[in-house]
């Protein structure tokens, strides 16, 4: 058999959720995983204070000497209307989301090694529109299109980078997520009904056992593919939306989870 390679792999949001979930099957397999995260892990910050982050990946690159694969897995959810969450709650979403995995990004790259890969938590909402959720949909978009551009960039280097997004998992992910139910006449009851109705799917998310094992399996890949779609339902709606006019498509996702009632 084979002898495992020893490899240091990085992960933000590793103290919760599927991060953490991540961080205990690579230290089982006897891998060395440094965690960044706002508490209780190696490295306390948050992603999108740039000059802490900084410090830290200093100190990484001191002790370590390099990193063989970056997982940016840091990121929260929000809900609410687009017209009425406060600005200070949006820039904070788009600071951690988007601008916490540039900064990881940036940072990692001059100490990844050769064969480096580094891997980009999306979203299915990076996929498909949802009503309340602008902020956070958005965010994940755009993490997966900086994941592609970024492996555009790398075309000549070894590093690969691909973004990976998973379905409803069963974490504290949506217990945490930030809801901002305040409304006017133009939405009555539709923000809070639509985020509980969404909120309320516990019993189709998939287990972090097995979200696990999916994701590992992705990232142990010898070459990586740009996008990996996680869930049968999620990776057949992907497909077949490519089919459909865009105003069919969003009429049916508003049906399914526009709720007023």
């Amino acid at each position: 058999m084979k002898k495992h390679e020893k490899l240091n792999i990085l992960i933000t949001g590793s103290s919760s959720g599927i991060g953490k979930a991540l961080r205990e099957h690579y230290e089982k397999k006897g891998d060395t995983v440094i965690g960044i995260s706002l508490t209780d892990d190696d490295y306390n910050c948050d992603v999108s204070d740039k000059g802490a982050l900084k410090e830290i990946f200093s100190n990484i690159a001191n002790k370590y000497g390099h990193i063989d694969i970056l997982v940016n897995c840091a990121g929260f959810g929000l809900s609410g209307a687009i017209e009425l969450i406060p600005e200070n709650q949006i820039q904070k979403e788009y600071d951690v989301n988007v601008l916490g995995t540039v900064y990881a990004i940036q940072l990692a790259l001059p100490i990844m090694s050769e064969k480096a890969k580094i891997i980009n938590i999306s979203s299915a909402c990076a996929l498909f529109p949802l009503p309340f959720r602008a902020y956070y949909c958005s965010s994940k978009a755009a993490v997966s299109m900086l994941s592609d551009c970024l492996r555009m960039e790398l075309c000549k280097t070894k590093i690969q980078s691909t973004a990976i997004c998973p379905c409803d998992i069963k974490t504290n992910f949506t217990k945490n997520r930030q809801k901002d139910y305040q409304t006017n006449e133009r939405y009555k009851d539709a923000i809070r009904l639509s985020a509980e109705r969404i909120d309320s799917r516990e019993d189709k998310r998939m287990s972090v056992e097995k979200a696990v094992k999916i994701m590992t399996k992705i990232i142990n890949k010898k070459k990586l593919k740009p996008q990996y779609v996680m869930g049968a339902r999620n990776k057949f709606l992907y497909q077949v939306q490519k089919f459909f006019p865009k105003s069919l498509v969003l009429k049916v996702m508003t049906k399914l989870f526009y709720i007023d009632k």
